[in-house]
């Protein structure tokens, strides 16, 4: 296997590590890879199989990112009991008091705790497992229009070995946190796997004075695409 393609391959496994696709293990796996609302819609429902072969309980939590903070959303149900092989409406409802100007991003772990395993034997420690889906959530303001392609709206420049990157779209940027510089073998390294809407993030570089950065995008969907070269100004 060639360095380059191996240097792909690392860097789609870690785009689905870090992006929170759904892992095909037993446990109870979503319908999907990101939770989708639309403000003009007001909630969303996203369908949960149990996997595994017993009941289990399906709890569901949100998390929001350190970046925003503010409560948006409400799950219900919260809690639920699944029989094996048996699927589970979940439903997010938006619960905003000003209209939204800008794509949101949160988070929504969804957990299964397996019931009716046999009792300890007597002198044995048993340890339970369970299986947690951590999956991107992202509140889409009513009027705006899709974009498959927001990591070009990105703005970059370098100056004394500082690398900025500016978002000034209302949409939410997912990519993966190492950047390349070019011509050359410059590098810099995001803090997070994603440029919220209105933000700019700067972060130390190698390599010198650089004409365009290679980034590693991935769609709403969290899938890696091809890399995309962005112009330095």
């Amino acid at each position: 296997m060639t360095t380059a393609l191996l240097k792909t391959v690392a860097s789609i496994a870690a785009l689905t590590l870090l992006f929170g696709t759904c892992a095909q293990a037993d446990g109870m796996v979503p319908d999907t890879s990101v939770v989708i609302i639309y403000e003009a819609d007001g909630e969303t429902a996203v369908s949960v199989t149990n996997t595994d072969s017993q009941l289990a309980l399906l709890h569901v939590t949100l998390e929001d990112i350190p970046e925003d903070t503010e409560p948006l959303l409400v799950v219900t149900p919260p809690l639920s009991r699944v029989e094996a092989s048996k699927s589970q409406l979940v439903r997010f409802i938006l619960q905003n008091q000003q209209p939204l100007l800008t794509q949101r991003l949160k988070r929504a772990i969804f957990e299964g705790m397996p019931q009716g395993r046999p009792a300890t034997e007597a002198g044995h420690a048993r340890v339970g497992v369970t299986v947690r889906q951590n999956l991107p959530v992202i509140i889409h303001p009513r009027g705006l229009a899709p974009n498959r392609t927001p990591w070009t709206g990105l703005a970059w420049s370098l100056n004394d070995n500082t690398l900025q990157v500016r978002n000034d779209s209302p949409y939410v940027v997912r990519l993966a946190q190492e950047l390349r510089l070019l011509p050359g073998d410059g590098k810099a390294m995001l803090p997070r796997t994603y440029v919220l809407p209105g933000e700019t993030l700067s972060v130390p570089a190698t390599g010198g004075p650089a004409s365009k950065v290679r980034l590693q995008p991935a769609t709403v969907y969290g899938f890696a695409v091809a890399a995309y070269e962005a112009p330095i100004t």
